[in-house]
């Protein structure tokens, strides 16, 4: 079972295997120019690490839906199991479709990239690989956007509260006016 406790010795050894292989990979490349350490650099952090984040994921959906089931052969009744059903699965959606897109980017980008270095060839591709992989640091807002009510809500209300501020606001106007004014004097 996963404990804070178990998790945060994870986090902490993670971090320090990906510190002292960071290391190794930077001596070996500054001082030696090795190649190998790149290339093992890439598969151990662009296809194993991926993998490893959907393994664990897939876990915690197993669990999810175990205490769902638990939770309703235990006879709560059937108010609470639907509470607990519905109040999972977003999360457990959003899980799964973030490792998803995680894995899927990582690995195309990973596997491109290693074509590309030894064969020279499908540069397009490895291109193209690269642009989608740097999606990896975005989609979480889209996949929030798309299945959190919540999130959606307090967007909407963050958005509405910086529209009424800024039209309000005549001190905004002031500094716009003045900024424009400035450049127009440097032209």
């Amino acid at each position: 079972m996963c404990t804070t406790t178990r998790a945060k010795k994870v986090v902490v050894g993670l971090t320090l295997v990906a510190l002292i292989v960071q290391t190794i990979n930077s001596v070996c490349w500054f001082h030696y120019h090795i190649q190998i350490v790149d290339d093992i650099y890439v598969v151990m952090f662009n296809m194993v690490v991926p993998v490893t984040v959907l393994i664990i994921n897939m876990i915690v959906v197993r669990e999810v839906r175990r205490r769902a089931s638990s939770d309703a052969d235990s006879n709560l009744g059937l108010q609470h199991h639907q509470s607990t059903s519905s109040n999972s699965a977003v999360p457990t959606v959003m899980l799964v479709i973030t490792s998803l897109i995680y894995v899927l980017l990582n690995i195309a980008w990973c596997i491109s990239l290693l074509v590309h270095w030894y064969t020279g060839a499908f540069y397009q591709y490895y291109t193209i690989a690269h642009a989608l992989s740097r999606f990896i640091y975005t989609y979480n807002f889209y996949v929030y956007l798309m299945t959190g009510k919540q999130f959606r809500a307090d967007l909407l209300t963050l958005l509405c509260c910086c529209c009424r501020s800024c039209s309000s606001s005549s001190a905004v106007a002031n500094v716009t006016v003045a900024i424009s004014d400035q450049a127009e004097t440097v032209v």
